[in-house]
């Protein structure tokens, strides 16, 4: 391998790992690398913030099953990333984040904008490190493409000095191997996770996003099937099991524990897989699960199988094979599928006597235009229910939900999304106040000419913190009374066509029902970014 200066051969590295994009902000000491991103085929995708820019390689990792590259300005763009990281973490995103900073040799000076990178990194990553020698630059690299893509999936961060990746190397660029994790349980294993599962009267599934990951939704369904168990999503945010499938019964909150208590107290037979419990925000202290309840947790991340409630077998392996095997010894054991579980967490919805919502309408009409092909990204949080009616999660890849917690993926994760699936037509839902986290993802679509298109259910607040509080008077006692003002986000209003357009993308405000027909044709006709401000209250 010819001698040439770290800042070449990192995309090298990344070209050996067929990295095609990297999202990010730039900054002074990244200069000498970006200089060099010019003389290769790697394009850059500039973000006006970095919080933007992590979404972003967010939803293309999500959308294409491969790593996003991140590149971040020392410690005051990792500040303003940390809490898309922490989304990233929360939800197994595979990133590889990369930052400058001045250089080794001024460490002991204490200088403008010297920070230790990796303290500041650790706790919303996978792994973080910093590279310090000339000749490591690219083997770390790939340790770092290796972390983040083997389950459990999640972001990494390499701080690289700018002095380390001007000095000149050797070092060759390979592809990054990333080691399999389709592991098996011994047949002994199976057979006694069969024998437990099969028991009971009231068998319950908790999925999540560890199932998409493995592509094991065809061998969940057969496996809800056979024992007829009930199926609810915990940490759910991609398609796991077809919205359609008899045995769903929807998702477990992620605000209060005692929600999630009430649906889960009466199974006698629990079958966990791909997912943590539980994820809410105030969890039980204490085990939700009956005393009686026999209880198997699969899971590729092992820290996750017991952490915070007793299970009677854990297993570490593949969710695909290793429900594929229990399916078969399910069968061997119990003979013919159990007929579907009558679902009781989900109630149809009510019909009203009068005209339908703006939303409700909207949807409904977005469902019968849209192409067979439609991606949704949904961050709408508490103006989902009618997209669930019109357009459920049903087929793996097509469907995307915000999570972790943080707000202002909805945007920039459909323009991820769109660039991993540039043939697919690519919908964002998100909400005035997550919107606003990272408006500026709009003129990164017009800037590229990204062909996603955005509806922003306005509802004047943060309808969220609405519903919470509600539930924490009545917890508390405290009578009914007006809620907070910082909830409200009507004064001012916010004009976001307008604001769009400032930025590059057109976009028009619909809220009567005599509106919606012309809007989402006019969307989904529109050649580029397009945005629809949906007034829902």
């Amino acid at each position: 391998m010819s001698k040439r200066p770290g800042r070449v051969a990192i995309f090298e590295q990344f070209a050996a790992d067929g990295i095609k994009y990297m999202f990010g902000n730039p900054g002074t000491v990244e200069q000498g690398l970006l200089d060099a991103m010019g003389e290769t085929d790697m394009s850059y995708v500039l973000a006006l913030q970095e919080s933007v820019a992590v979404a972003m390689a967010d939803g293309y990792a999500r959308a294409s099953q491969q790593p996003g590259l991140v590149q971040l300005h020392t410690g005051v763009g990792l500040g303003n990333a940390v809490g898309m990281l922490y989304q990233a973490k929360r939800g197994g995103s595979p990133l590889v984040v990369i930052a400058g900073d001045a250089g080794v040799r001024y460490d002991a000076m204490d200088a403008q904008m010297a920070v230790d990178l990796v303290a500041m990194a650790e706790p919303v990553t996978k792994y973080a490190t910093r590279v310090t020698d000339p000749d490591s630059v690219l083997r770390v690299l790939r340790r770092a493409v290796k972390i983040a893509m083997t389950p459990p999936r999640g972001p990494v961060f390499v701080a690289l000095p700018a002095d380390v990746l001007d000095a000149v190397t050797e070092e060759p660029a390979l592809p990054t191997v990333v080691p399999s994790t389709r592991v098996l349980p011994e047949p002994a294993l199976v057979a006694r996770m069969a024998s437990v599962l099969s028991g009971g009267n009231r068998p319950l599934i908790l999925m999540g996003d560890g199932v998409a990951t493995s592509g094991a939704q065809r061998e969940l369904a057969t496996v809800a099937q056979l024992l007829g168990a009930r199926v609810y999503g915990v940490n759910n945010s991609e398609v796991n099991l077809d919205a359609a499938d008899p045995s769903y019964a929807g998702n477990l909150g992620h605000m209060f524990g005692t929600d999630s208590a009430r649906v889960v107290g009466d199974a006698d037979r629990v079958l966990i897989v791909g997912t943590y419990v539980f994820p809410e925000v105030f969890p039980t202290l204490h085990n939700p699960f009956s005393d009686q309840a026999k209880i198997v947790h699969i899971d590729l991340d092992g820290y996750e199988i017991a952490k915070n409630h007793p299970v009677d077998i854990g297993v570490i392996a593949d969710p695909k094979l290793t429900l594929a095997a229990l399916a078969v010894e399910l069968g061997h054991q119990g003979g013919a599928p159990a007929a579907p579980a009558r679902v009781t967490g989900r109630t149809a919805p009510v019909v009203s006597s009068g005209p339908p919502s703006v939303l409700e309408l909207f949807t409904e009409r977005l469902a019968q235009q849209a192409p067979g092909d439609l991606i949704l990204f949904d961050e709408a949080l508490t103006a989902g229910e009618p997209l669930g009616r019109h357009l459920p999660a049903r087929e793996p890849g097509r469907f995307f939900q915000t999570r972790g917690g943080s707000l202002g993926i909805g945007i920039p994760g459909a323009l991820g999304a769109k660039l991993a699936r540039p043939d697919q037509s690519v919908v964002a839902f998100t909400g005035d106040g997550g919107s606003m986290y990272t408006i500026q993802a709009l003129w990164t679509a017009a800037r590229y000419g990204i062909d996603a298109k955005f509806v922003i259910c306005n509802n004047g607040r943060y309808r969220l913190l609405d519903h919470n509080i509600d539930q924490y008077w009545r917890e508390q006692g405290i009578e009914p009374h007006a809620r907070p003002s910082a909830f409200d986000l009507t004064t001012p209003p916010i004009g976001f066509t307008q604001l769009a357009s400032s930025l590059g993308v057109p976009g028009r405000r619909v809220s009567r029902l005599r509106e919606v027909d012309g809007a989402v044709a006019e969307m989904l006709s529109h050649r580029g970014p397009f945005l629809i401000d949906l007034v829902i209250e």
